[in-house]
């Protein structure tokens, strides 16, 4: 299961962003403090307290807030949290973003500095491009994360499932690129050749993904991404991703169950195809993390073993599974609040860990144990044994992610508290795929 190696993954590349900003273009200092990684100093006196807030960590962000707002910083919240939930956010800061901070920073450092700050500020870029700075590394410390070449190629996804966060109201719905150049730019900034991409999803726009991989053939790099399942009706794309780096792909295959996909509107997933597309990926040496959801309404206790046996049989290479969670705004979460089925308001809940609704076809318990279930029959040692990959070029990252992070993940994370993640992540690449 997720351990404190999900935390210390990487960085947030929304302050690192904002932050590259504020120094390319203003005379302003920027300092970014990481709970995650270390206890936030809070015996300094800013100007002006900017926190990037998720669902699951409002509640410390709001406690954050109220203290710097008493010693008379200004505070603005933003992130998905804030974006879809303008109402709750407001009652705790000066200012608040819904929508991309790129987008409004400037301008909202502009209005502090002539005292005229407001309380919304909204994003209204109506390009079909996303343009944010290379990012400037210098904010924070590498040693203490495992992986800092990470890097975003768009914004959004086209698609509109119904628990996720794309299906809010507030949420912009327009998929977004980045200028192609710029993209190889940062790469090669990075100086590695291995790069993760963190987009919602890779090929939202399958005419601009395969433009930028040609241009990232000319780079002799490998790279991770996320996709939608209709990856595997574009064999094109694949043999393009192939022949450019591609080592393996976040896939949401979400369920089995063909009736649940069009009761969530997932409808770049078919089913009957899943088989054939983790085929075809694997036949070009690429390997696949599968995310699985447990809860939906047609789901019952036999879900868990039925899924997972699937997963060892397709000889996926690593599983990453949630419980349904409700976020809020979401119409999942408006369609379970008006069935007055949500059981548990507290936010620090809503993380895909814990099971904060009533499901349909069995006990809220039930539904936690079989989720715990699922992450340890599928780590155990035979069936990690029996799902390594046939290709032999990926046996190693395989074996490195499934026993070490998944397997003995508590442990490892230990290591963090003696700012070793990045040589960590360093060897895991050069282990890998023999590059430094």
């Amino acid at each position: 299961m997720d351990t404190e190696l999900k935390r210390l993954m990487s960085p947030s590349l929304a302050l690192l962003t904002l932050a590259s900003i504020t120094k390319e273009n203003t005379e302003h200092e920027v300092y970014i403090e990481d709970e995650n990684v270390k206890p936030i100093y809070l015996n300094d006196t800013p100007d002006i307290v900017g926190i990037t807030v998720n669902v699951d960590t409002s509640y410390r962000s709001y406690e954050i807030a109220k203290l710097y707002k008493e010693k008379g910083a200004k505070i603005i919240l933003g992130g998905i949290h804030i974006s879809t939930n303008p109402e709750e956010a407001i009652k705790f800061a000066d200012s608040i973003c819904i929508g991309e901070g790129v987008d409004i920073w400037l301008d909202y450092l502009k209005d502090f500095e002539n005292n005229s700050i407001k309380k919304i500020y909204k994003s209204n870029n109506l390009s079909n491009y996303y343009n944010i700075p290379i990012i400037n590394w210098s904010f924070i410390d590498k040693s203490q994360y495992l992986y800092t070449n990470i890097i975003t190629a768009t914004k959004g996804c086209p698609f509109n499932c119904e628990f996720c966060y794309n299906s809010c109201k507030y949420i912009d719905k327009k998929y977004k690129v980045r200028n192609i150049d710029e993209i190889i730019k940062e790469i090669r900034s990075f100086n590695t050749k291995h790069i993760m991409f963190i987009d919602d999803n890779f090929i939202g726009d399958l005419k601009w993904t395969k433009q930028l991989i040609q241009e990232m053939k000319k780079l002799n790099i490998k790279w991770n991404a996320a996709v939608s399942t209709n990856i595997g009706e574009n064999l094109d794309i694949l043999d393009e991703m192939e022949s450019s780096g591609c080592q393996s792909l976040f896939i949401g295959f979400e369920t089995l169950n063909d009736k649940t996909i069009k009761e969530i509107n997932k409808q770049q997933n078919k089913v009957e195809y899943y088989e054939n597309t983790i085929k075809e990926i694997h036949s070009r040496n690429i390997m696949i993390n599968a995310s699985i959801v447990f809860g939906f309404d047609n789901d019952d206790k036999m879900v868990f073993k039925k899924t997972v046996d699937w997963l060892i049989s397709q000889k996926i290479e690593t599983m990453t599974a949630h419980i349904l969670t409700p976020y809020p705004c979401t119409i999942l979460y408006e369609k379970l609040n008006n069935e007055n089925r949500i059981i548990n308001f507290n936010w620090n809940n809503y993380n895909t860990s814990n099971v904060v609704f009533k499901p349909n076809n069995m006990s809220a318990n039930e539904l936690y144990r079989g989720y715990l279930w699922s992450y340890k029959y599928f780590y155990k040692f035979k069936n990690i044994i029996k799902r390594i990959p046939v290709s032999k070029k990926q046996i190693i990252p395989f074996l490195l992610f499934n026993l070490l992070y998944r397997k003995f993940g508590k442990i490892i994370a230990l290591l963090s508290k003696f700012k070793l993640f990045n040589k960590i992540g360093a060897l895991g690449r050069k282990l890998s795929y023999n590059i430094n």
